[in-house]
């Protein structure tokens, strides 16, 4: 069953429970509230009657006026003198006469009601010492009509919140749907997540937590998108990549074998094929190694690495590169006196340093400057070169996989060291240098 209908039952089975326990309750409500307003009106009736006795003459029941005698309703009444002499009565001369017997054997139920022969009857007995002779009113009502009219008002009150439910319900039809079709809407936004047409996953616009919800089904559907492009453009380039060298490999083989070349040009077509052979064994090597840094667990083998240290040994690695290229390294923001440490693996870290600072090289045009910072968010390194900086094209996607500049190699190096900062719980961002120049920052928490 869809949600809404099962919405839409769940509040129809409210309303009728809450309706069956409001009759429950109330109906019998109705009884003592409509009994209580009754007896009140028979005291004061019976209270007014007491104040006509002391000018009645003490007259037979059947000659006295009853059209003088101020009653309402359905009540009856009964006025005894001493001696059970009936100065007045409404009822026949049997009902008096029952009545008289019942009320000396005192045959009452529990709250005033007189069980009669044909009904039952709310009874009120009052004594008034006013006038010659003391005189008793005995004011009587039959029950049946108090339970009509409990049950008339009872079925007017069912009417009005029957009434009140189905127009509750219908309100509530109105406002599920509200509530439910922003749900309908995002289902079918994430089957085109299902079917991968990502490009045209739309943002569904409603607000609260159901709003939330569309908002990250968005972003995710907008990240998918961008990984199946870099999927498609990895392939791409990789097949460019690898298509290359092997075209190289193909034809001075062909060549050497169908004798084409021979001598010095089937050497040199030799040391093309081994250059090659390198060139595609490095791009191999580091596509496995980035598709572990980014997939495999337990390759990682955290621990604390002072800053300092780690940055010394990195350049001692590239410093063949930098005598070669004839630049120089500054550095900032070191003090003996401080000993900064992370927590990360010291050697994958160490290649990612390596990788950067050797980008850093190939750009630089005399200088190499390393900052290092600290804040109450961590250490950051800061590797900026005095070159022409980075394109914006390829800012972008920089770190990439075979995002490469006009000097790069592989295109591998930068995705892999940003896969080793990011797997050591770090963040690598790069830009443009105001005074020129490319910009490296890596974040990494502090490890005290």
């Amino acid at each position: 069953m869809r949600m809404i209908y099962r919405l839409h039952l769940s509040f129809a089975i409210l309303l009728l429970c809450i309706l069956a326990v409001t009759a429950v309750l109330i109906y019998p409500l109705l009884r003592e509230t409509l009994v209580d307003s009754q007896r009140k009106e028979m005291r004061d009736q019976a209270n007014m009657l007491m104040n006509l006795t002391p000018v009645m003459p003490l007259v037979p029941a059947h000659e006295t006026n009853t059209e003088s005698m101020p009653l309402t309703g359905f009540t009856n009444v009964v006025l005894i003198a001493p001696g059970e002499k009936v100065v007045y009565s409404t009822l026949t001369d049997e009902a008096t006469s029952e009545l008289m017997e019942l009320s000396n054997q005192n045959n009452l139920d529990t709250g005033g009601i007189w069980r009669g022969k044909n009904d039952q009857y709310i009874v009120e007995s009052i004594t008034s010492m006013q006038g010659i002779e003391p005189v008793t009113a005995l004011v009587t009502a039959p029950l049946s009509k108090i339970k009509a009219m409990q049950l008339a008002l009872f079925k007017r009150l069912m009417i009005i919140l029957s009434i009140g439910g189905i127009v509750a319900f219908l309100l509530s039809v109105l406002i599920t749907r509200r509530l439910v079709k922003p749900l309908g809407d995002l289902r079918k936004e994430l089957n085109k997540v299902e079917k991968r047409q990502f490009s045209e996953v739309q943002l569904v616009e409603t607000g609260g937590e159901i709003g939330e919800v569309a908002k990250a089904v968005y972003d995710l559907a907008g990240e998918l998108e961008k990984y199946q492009h870099t999927q498609k453009q990895f392939f791409q380039n990789a097949s460019h990549d690898l298509k290359t060298p092997l075209m190289s490999i193909q034809g001075y083989a062909e060549g050497i074998k169908d004798g084409i070349f021979t001598g010095d040009h089937a050497n040199k077509g030799l040391d093309v094929i081994v250059k090659e052979c390198e060139r595609l064994k490095k791009i191999v090597t580091e596509m496995i190694l980035l598709s572990k840094l980014e997939s495999e667990e337990g390759i990682f083998h955290m621990d604390r690495v002072p800053i300092q240290k780690l940055i010394a040994e990195t350049l001692e690695r590239i410093n063949p590169l930098l005598v070669k290229n004839g630049l120089q390294i500054e550095m900032e923001g070191f003090d003996s006196n401080q000993e900064w440490s992370i927590y990360a693996d010291r050697e994958k870290l160490l290649q990612a340093l390596i990788n950067i600072l050797g980008n850093a090289a190939r750009y630089a045009k005399d200088t190499i400057r390393i900052e290092t910072s600290a804040d109450t968010e961590g250490i950051a390194i800061r590797i900026s070169d005095d070159g022409e900086g980075i394109s914006e094209p390829l800012l972008s996607q920089l770190f990439g996989r075979f995002a490469k500049g006009k000097n790069g190699e592989t295109g591998l190096g930068l995705a892999i060291s940003r896969a080793i900062v990011e797997r050591c719980h770090g963040r690598i961002s790069a830009h443009n240098d105001s005074g020129g120049g490319a910009v490296f920052v890596l974040r990494f928490p502090t490890r005290s």
